[in-house]
């Protein structure tokens, strides 16, 4: 007869998704990167010696050394100081750009889910005539009708990310509406703004969230690309990509200008992106299977 196990009988579902989390290594090598990446943004007026628009012509372009770790830029700012403060930026851009995506896209996608007909089908033709552009030509459209800035170019990752946070929720508001439990629910007469976001968004949100967090991931790189073209973040701001921008005539001079900016990118963009698979692995069924 086999021993019934209280505790893994009671144990929560978030719980157990932790667990299941914790065991893929790639996954918590990726939290761990996005968490020292919050930590440095959040400290950075503790950890950097120097102020981010600090400069000192006499030390231009300076190799790193125990004074500037990460060397200097024309300016002479230290590239350091630089790098920590635009993970504050980067991780700004990164995460509202998102949350504006999913808000809307959410909406979006359950009332064309749900609702179905003319409804639907307006909604769906303007996510497919979005979808229709590449994401970054749309998006320096955007900048280029709002004006290059930095608050611009988060509003224009916001809006090139909604097609796909739209037609991810439809999808699974189509398959989800037609469970028993929606149909009793509607059968009893229970409006349709209680049945949307009591039970059908709740049941829907597992695949957004994955989404999001690799959103996140593409948000900012196209940051940095729009703050490269000179669409984004402004002098002095110091944004990765505008760094890159700003150090790309001294590739041979001095190397080092985009090499830390560019490893800052790397690896933001690698820990989102690990720990958006792991997520994946989570809270996914088809991948449980």
């Amino acid at each position: 007869m086999r021993t019934v196990n209280v505790e893994e009988e009671l144990t929560p579902p978030w719980k157990e998704a932790w667990q299941s989390f914790c065991k893929n290594r790639l996954a918590v090598i990726g939290l761990g990167i996005v968490i020292f990446f919050i930590i440095i943004a959040i400290i950075a007026p503790v950890i950097a010696p120097y102020g981010y628009q600090d400069q000192e012509l006499a030390k231009r372009l300076l190799g790193p050394s125990s004074e500037h770790w990460f060397g200097t830029d024309d300016f002479g700012r230290d590239i350091f100081s630089r790098i920590v403060y635009g993970a504050r930026i980067s991780l700004w851009v990164g995460f509202f750009s998102v949350l504006g995506s999913v808000i809307l896209g959410t909406l979006l996608g359950i009332v064309a889910g749900y609702y179905g007909r003319w409804v639907d089908a307006i909604i769906s033709r303007c996510f497919d005539i979005m979808l229709a552009f590449p994401s970054i030509l749309l998006a320096i459209a955007v900048v280029a009708i709002l004006g290059p800035s930095l608050q611009n170019a988060l509003i224009a990752i916001a809006v090139i990310n909604i097609p796909n946070f739209g037609r991810l929720v439809r999808s699974k508001v189509l398959s989800v509406k037609q469970e028993e439990y929606i149909m009793a629910a509607r059968a009893v007469g229970m409006k349709d703004s209680r049945i949307l976001f009591r039970h059908i968004l709740p049941n829907s949100i597992s695949p957004v969230i994955v989404q999001a967090t690799l959103a996140i991931a593409t948000a900012i790189i196209e940051a940095a690309a729009l703050g490269f073209l000179g669409l984004g973040a402004q002098a002095p701001t110091p944004e990765w990509g505008k760094m890159l921008a700003d150090s790309k005539e001294y590739l041979v001079q001095a190397p080092w200008t985009l090499f830390f900016p560019g490893i800052a990118i790397m690896l933001t963009v690698l820990g989102f992106n690990l720990m958006g698979d792991g997520l994946r692995d989570v809270l996914d069924p088809k991948m449980k299977q």
